[in-house]
Formats: C-alpha cells, sequence, structure tokens
C-alpha cells in the first residue's frame, strides 16, 4: 500500500470514513465516503491523483509550487483548481486562468 493510501486508513480509523471525506471535500463534493470506502479497499475504478494530492496536503503536509502564489499545500493547489470564476480580485482571477492554463499542477480534465 502506498503511503498516502496508508495515511488514508489510518486517518479513517481515527475517526469514521464520512468524517475524513467531510475534511477532504471539495466545492463539487469531492470526495464522498463511497470514493473513501472504495480507494481504501482497492475497488476505485477512477484516477487517484485528486485525492492523493489531497491527502498529501491535508495529512502529509505535501506541497506545490504555485505559479501565482507560491509555495502552497497540496489540498490548497486543488481547493483553488475547483472554485468557479469570479472577479472579486485580481489574484482569483490569476489563479483561475492559470489553472486552467496548463499548470502542471492542474487536475482540470485529467
Amino acid at each position: 500500500m502506498s503511503d498516502w493510501k496508508q495515511v488514508l486508513k489510518t486517518e479513517c480509523e481515527k475517526t469514521s470514513q464520512a468524517k475524513v471525506a467531510a475534511v477532504l471535500r471539495q466545492n463539487d463534493g469531492f470526495p464522498s465516503p463511497t470514493v473513501i470506502n472504495q480507494v481504501i479497499k482497492s475497488k476505485y475504478p477512477g484516477r487517484t491523483d485528486r485525492l492523493q494530492a489531497l491527502i498529501e496536503g491535508k495529512f502529509m503536509s505535501g506541497s506545490v509550487q504555485c505559479p501565482v502564489v507560491g509555495a502552497i499545500p497540496s489540498d490548497q493547489c486543488i481547493e483553488y483548481q475547483s472554485r468557479p470564476y469570479a472577479a472579486t480580485n485580481p489574484t482569483r482571477i490569476q489563479l483561475y486562468r492559470a489553472c486552467r492554463g496548463g499548470c502542471e499542477h492542474s487536475k482540470i480534465g485529467a
């Protein structure tokens, strides 16, 4: 079992799969407790790179170098990617464009 999956399993044993899913949940509702359960049991049919980034950022101090704001936790990167367009400030606009414009860390459309 990979490190991030072991961390996921350990966090779920501490609380519950539903609570871990709630801690990791993004604007679009990902991940659900069902996804967490399937990943732990190695039954999840989809890609796990987004979930891996969330777990590494939230529980393992993983970070990425954002072209807009610099070093950030990988779960924050995933959150920025899930935000809808809003012209609330220049940084938010830059993040929206960078996340959709070929940033190496983007999971959009992957």
